[in-house]
């Protein structure tokens, strides 16, 4: 029965105005112009997308470089832990700074978008100005809207989740992950006969990922607050784990998670096979597992070559030696290498003949810090930066 407003009045007249539809005395807003699903886009983190404008410099690995380790990693994503009873659907990639684990989940990522597996991608970026990349607030967002891009009837599902539920952006991450993405999944999965949806969720720089304060930190407030009131980034870390972790063990959700950090204390005790034995894969050491000698090699060969074509050298440079030493002071460390190249290749007064002999010059005896060259080779880089700068 429709609504009737000032019953019985008659003989006046209203001008323009606007009023909202009450029913039952509930106030419907009017929906967003966009609709569901430009609300989502409007929450995500777009640069911490695989192929994102923001991250257009981002490290690649080179052609024929980091090849094995790829080759695991997309091969699990695939086929699997078929050995195993129940699938493992949680992967860890660790490694020191500096030992590649961007690059590589970058062209892992780009290798699978081709190949039709991605379910999504976050990269973190502590140095990021957008504050999505640097922190949770948009991480389940940011997955659900390129999940909602996989198939049309999960596009459905999440658009009717998100109309369904507006106020769920300011809920904490277990219920984004439950309304947004967990349960979009179920209903698809109930009402298709289709193939199942498969792929790979590639999560990166975790460890960059600092956290997000709920309460005055500052001690201008003249509230009493609670003694933990200041949170850690370990625990915001600790939480995406945990979401993680429970939506691996969902049966509706049959992605595998490849999550790349460093060796921070939060996810070696969260990876410990003894805390979490039931759905992690055996983790993947860069540092341990995977000799990059003659990746990094393989990189300094194509990198001086299209540096001797730029610059007209000669075809003995760089002088015999100068690659294995530059791979032994690397010491497994693609920064390293990436570091000399770059420096050889910003366009110095000095040519990359002269720079190349400052770089040699500061080689020193291998030890067991695998970043010491690079310490070496830093207050170098830097001079030359702020030569190039007094030019202007």
């Amino acid at each position: 029965m429709a609504t009737a407003f000032f019953p019985n009045a008659h003989e006046f007249q209203v001008g323009e105005q606007n009023f909202l539809n009450v029913v039952q005395n509930v106030y419907h807003s009017p929906p967003s112009a966009g609709g569901p699903l430009k609300d989502l886009a409007s929450r995500i983190a777009a640069g911490a997308i695989h192929d994102s404008d923001e991250r257009c410099d981002a490290p690649k690995c080179h052609p024929r470089t980091r090849v094995a380790v790829q080759d695991d990693l997309y091969n699990w994503i695939v086929d699997g832990e078929k050995e195993c009873e129940q699938p493992r659907k949680v992967k860890w990639v660790t490694g020191p700074a500096g030992s590649g684990k961007t690059a590589i989940m970058g062209s892992l990522a780009d290798r699978c978008s081709a190949n039709g597996v991605l379910g999504g991608t976050f990269f973190f970026a502590s140095w990021s100005a957008s504050i999505g990349r640097r922190r949770k607030t948009a991480f389940i967002a940011t997955i659900a809207h390129q999940l909602a891009l996989y198939q049309e009837d999960l596009k459905n599902a999440i658009s009717t989740a998100v109309e369904e539920n507006p106020g769920v952006f300011k809920k904490n991450l277990r219920v984004q992950m439950e309304t947004l993405i967990l349960a979009p999944l179920r209903k698809v999965a109930g009402q298709s006969n289709g193939p199942a949806l498969r792929g790979a969720f590639i999560i990166d720089g975790l460890d960059e990922c600092e956290a997000v304060q709920y309460h005055d930190t500052t001690g201008t407030s003249t509230g009493t607050q609670p003694s933990n009131s200041v949170r850690t980034n370990a625990q915001d870390q600790l939480e995406i784990l945990q979401v993680l972790r429970a939506a691996s063990l969902d049966p509706y959700f049959l992605f595998c998670i490849l999550i790349a950090s460093r060796p921070e204390r939060v996810f070696r005790e969260f990876f410990d096979p003894e805390n979490n034995p039931t759905f992690l894969a055996q983790k993947i050491d860069l540092h341990d597992r995977y000799d990059a000698d003659a990746d990094i090699a393989l990189f300094l060969e194509a990198r001086f070559n299209q540096i001797r074509r730029r610059f007209h050298l000669p075809l003995s440079w760089p002088p015999p030696g100068t690659i294995r030493t530059l791979v032994r002071n690397a010491s497994g460390q693609f920064i390293y290498a990436a570091t000399v190249i770059r420096f050889l290749d910003m366009g110095h007064r000095e040519p990359p003949k002269v720079l190349l002999e400052a770089v040699l010059k500061t080689e020193a005896k291998r030890n067991s810090n695998p970043l010491k060259q690079l310490d070496i080779l830093t207050p170098t880089v830097a001079e030359n930066f702020i030569l190039e700068m007094l030019k202007f």
